[in-house]
């Protein structure tokens, strides 16, 4: 049984990698609908290796792709242009989903929903997942050449 209605997870998504699965598997989980923040084009210029990530279009595209071979029917995805997105705009969301790297940006959430009088998003946390090489798997390792979207180290 789903133990929220509503609940959030945002991210760049790019290079759907097993992290991005574990957190977006998650949010289905426990969430009855999910919505889904996605970062903008504009939002991501200063991150490691920017000018790798995949476009938006693309990002959106893969995000879809896996909905749909996963069976995930209950979501939206919407463009986010900050990191707290439209979490502070939706009061009915109950609950956010992150990873232990991410669980800061939750924390910047909730500040914002009770700077403005909403009740605060429980949080879920999920492990990272480590590559072969000991790290976590990140999209970063990926853009740098370093691992594939399952942790394997590339030659």
């Amino acid at each position: 049984m789903r133990k929220y209605r509503k609940v959030v997870v945002g991210g760049t998504f790019d290079r759907l990698h097993l992290g991005h699965k574990a957190l977006l598997k998650k949010a289905f989980e426990v969430g009855k609908y999910v919505y889904i923040g996605l970062t903008s084009d504009e939002m991501i210029r200063a991150k490691p290796y920017a000018e790798k990530i995949l476009p938006y279009e693309v990002r959106l595209r893969d995000l879809l792709k896996f909905f749909e071979i996963n069976g995930y029917k209950n979501y939206r995805i919407i463009k986010i242009h900050t990191a707290i997105g439209f979490a502070d705009r939706i009061k009915s969301l109950e609950a956010i989903v992150v990873s232990e790297e991410t669980y800061k940006g939750a924390l910047l959430v909730n500040r914002a929903r009770r700077e403005i009088g909403l009740k605060p998003l429980d949080i879920v946390t999920i492990k990272l997942i480590k590559s072969k090489l000991g790290d976590k798997i990140s999209s970063s390792l990926i853009r740098a050449g370093l691992i594939d979207p399952f942790g394997n180290p590339k030659r």
